[in-house]
């Protein structure tokens, strides 16, 4: 019989991976077992479950840092998630780490993020809980309300990394802290892009000890990131980055939250698009009858508070505003 193209990839692995490599075939599995694909391993199987979700495909339509930027060249979240997983595979691959856990877990990162960025995020946990975070969205998105409901089943360790991914939060495996450490390099880099297409920010902005020390272009700083976080952690259990490096990577990143993230003109929208949604979420409290059956149906297990944030989080800004304009804004007599 002839050997399936997963067992290659398995044997691949067993053969050519760091020693700390989280292998494929020690996975936990999934809450719900399946038989195993022939041609595709575990994590290369929720890879593809992430990038044919409807949440995944929402991402191209919710904010970065920008809200709902006309010009086509400001990132998004979908954009942003795209990064984050081509540099984590990147430093993966150098250091013989999993690439295709790294990947999975990079394309699901962000599939719980509400409309409108951080400041969506804000709103519900104003409105919803304090406790609120898109990283915990991002695990209930993947595990209870993708597939009309059935969750994605994801095996244990790709779940783990999305839940993982930010603040104080460690992964279990080395894949994925590498996505935590990517989405940092990600976000700061192509958020100061941004800014300086805005008109926000000049390169000349940035600290010089800082611009010394990481570099002034782009793809410099990236490569000086990314290269001082492969050097620190070959051959280790650990991912790290040099102190010099990571100390000057954390100063522009809060040089970014007093710049860009907390920019009076790049937030000028901001308050009006936390209204919205904080009206959105009072009108299906009220109303929850009004929301797709996918979230009015979970009611009977949740509250109608959880179920009414579930559909505000995944709105994209578009449908958000149009929604809104739809229950709130009168249309003109006569008009279609």
């Amino acid at each position: 019989m002839p050997e399936r193209i997963s067992d290659v990839f398995l044997e691949r692995e067993r053969s050519t991976l760091s020693k700390y490599a989280f292998l494929t075939s020690n996975t936990k599995g999934r809450d719900f077992p399946h038989a195993p694909c022939a041609n595709r391993t575990e994590f290369q199987r929720d890879r593809d479950r992430i990038i044919h979700s409807k949440s995944f495909r929402r991402l191209m339509h919710k904010t970065q840092v920008f809200l709902f930027p006309v010009d086509e060249h400001y990132r998004t979240r979908m954009t942003h998630t795209l990064e984050v997983s081509q540099i984590a595979r990147i430093i993966a691959r150098a250091l013989r780490l999993n690439e295709d856990l790294c990947e999975a877990i990079a394309l699901g990162h962000d599939l719980g993020h509400t409309p409108f960025g951080h400041a969506g995020e804000v709103v519900m946990q104003k409105c919803f809980s304090e406790d609120f975070t898109h990283y915990q969205q991002s695990l209930r998105v993947v595990e209870l309300l993708e597939r009309d409901g059935e969750g994605l089943n994801l095996t244990v360790e790709v779940r783990d990394g999305i839940v993982n991914h930010t603040g104080d939060n460690m992964a279990s495996t080395l894949e994925g802290v590498i996505v935590k450490f990517a989405d940092r390099i990600a976000y700061i880099n192509h958020d100061i892009d941004d800014a300086c297409r805005a008109g926000i920010l000049k390169i000349e902005d940035i600290p010089k000890h800082l611009r010394d020390t990481l570099g002034t272009g782009h793809s410099e700083r990236i490569n000086k990131m990314v290269s001082s976080l492969i050097a620190a952690s070959a051959d280790s259990p650990q991912i790290s980055m040099e102190p010099e490096i990571y100390k000057a990577t954390m100063e522009l990143r809060e040089f970014l939250h007093h710049s860009v993230y907390t920019n009076p003109v790049a937030k000028s929208e901001e308050s009006k698009a936390q209204e919205l949604l904080a009206r959105l979420f009072e009108y299906f409290v009220k109303n929850p009858e009004k929301m797709p059956m996918l979230y009015y149906n979970n009611i009977e297990r949740d509250s109608v508070e959880r179920c009414v944030c579930d559909y505000i989080s995944s709105m994209t800004d578009r449908y958000a505003i149009d929604l809104y304009r739809s229950l709130y804004i009168p249309r003109v007599w006569g008009s279609k």
